[in-house]
């Protein structure tokens, strides 16, 4: 039945060849033309469920409630010490936040003006206390090394640190850590290295944890899902102001990006990536197939440009029927 059927359209084409050939012609100029004009991509992944159903409907009630949870940006800023880390972040937030027409919203998951201000009074009593006695026995050098920022001023606040000692309000092996951290430092600033010192750290009176140079910026990004990357704008203005504003040289920041919107633009960027090289090794291999197989240069010619004809057909019935190539793509690899 099938096989009668195609020896009679083969048949059909032999006696009528130039009336096909025409038809053929004028079909994919106006598919390919059709193509072109409506040739566009939705790669909002989110749209792969209908939005009728009731657990999306549901669904999707939560995400405008809590809009934080989807399409998101995180950012990583790692530092030496807490108080770099601290300005980086500052720094990169103020600079985001001025570009409202590529973020919705820039926040710090670690900072906070209201715990800046008001941390104290959720630290123990005993915390308070010992902040307090470190405090008022540091007072002396807070005072020269706020007024005279400079090595001149470190050499008086050291006068005094040792004007302490004689006087026994603590002992030398109090000392031996902050002048170790101190000696470090300058240590690193005599031989041309990166140097940092921490406060905090010296207050605390231990090493720094990983967690406690680390900040986290939460960012919820304008989006663009008619382009193949639709977090590429945001994602690269990130990056660009880490460079204008020097987080590395300044702070020895090292910010990285995460999150939802990150991982699916490089998914979605992978199809791009060598494409040029792709297609011309497909096509050489699918000459070489035709070639073993027809042996002859006529027919293949025929094949190929029966095969553009197909393609220029099926992308223009692709696109009336589904309304974009890569939306297409996905639900027929979701279905499959």
């Amino acid at each position: 039945m099938l096989r009668s059927k195609i020896v009679s359209i083969v048949d059909i084409c032999a006696r009528f060849p130039w009336a096909i050939i025409t038809i053929a012609a004028i079909l994919t100029v106006v598919t390919a033309v059709y193509s072109v004009r409506n040739f566009s991509i939705n790669t909002n992944v989110n749209r792969l469920i209908s939005q009728d159903l009731d657990w999306r409907q549901r669904e999707l009630t939560v995400d405008r409630l809590f809009p934080h949870r989807n399409d998101t940006i995180l950012v990583v800023v790692d530092a030496p010490t807490s108080e770099q880390a601290t300005e980086a972040n500052s720094a990169l937030i103020k600079r985001l936040q001025e570009r409202s027409a590529l973020f919705q919203s820039v926040q710090s998951l670690n900072e906070s003006e209201f715990f800046q201000r008001n941390a104290l009074l959720f630290a123990s009593t005993e915390e308070v206390k010992s902040f307090a006695t470190q405090f008022a026995q540091a007072q002396a050098l807070f005072q020269v090394l706020n007024t005279d920022p400079t090595l001149r001023g470190f050499v008086q606040a050291l006068t005094f640190g040792f004007a302490g000692l004689q006087r026994k309000m603590y002992t030398l092996d109090d000392m031996a850590r902050p002048l170790s951290m101190f000696a470090t430092t300058l240590e690193d600033v005599v031989d041309g290295k990166p140097a940092s010192f921490s406060w905090r750290e010296l207050v605390n009176r231990k090493k720094a944890t990983a967690s406690e140079l680390r900040r986290f910026i939460l960012i919820k990004p304008v989006l663009d899902f008619t382009q193949l990357e639709p977090g590429a704008a945001a994602t690269n203005a990130i990056r660009q102001a880490v460079s204008d504003l020097k987080l590395q040289p300044e702070y020895q920041a090292r910010v990285r990006l995460t999150g939802s919107i990150p991982i699916q633009d490089e998914e979605f960027g992978t199809l791009r990536e060598h494409w040029e090289l792709n297609a011309l090794v497909s096509l050489g291999f699918l000459i070489g197939i035709l070639w073993l197989a027809l042996g002859s240069v006529r027919i293949i010619v025929a094949v190929l440009i029966s095969i553009f004809a197909g393609l220029a057909m099926t992308a223009a019935v692709g696109l009336w029927l589904v309304g974009s190539i890569l939306q297409g793509i996905m639900i027929a690899s979701a279905l499959s």
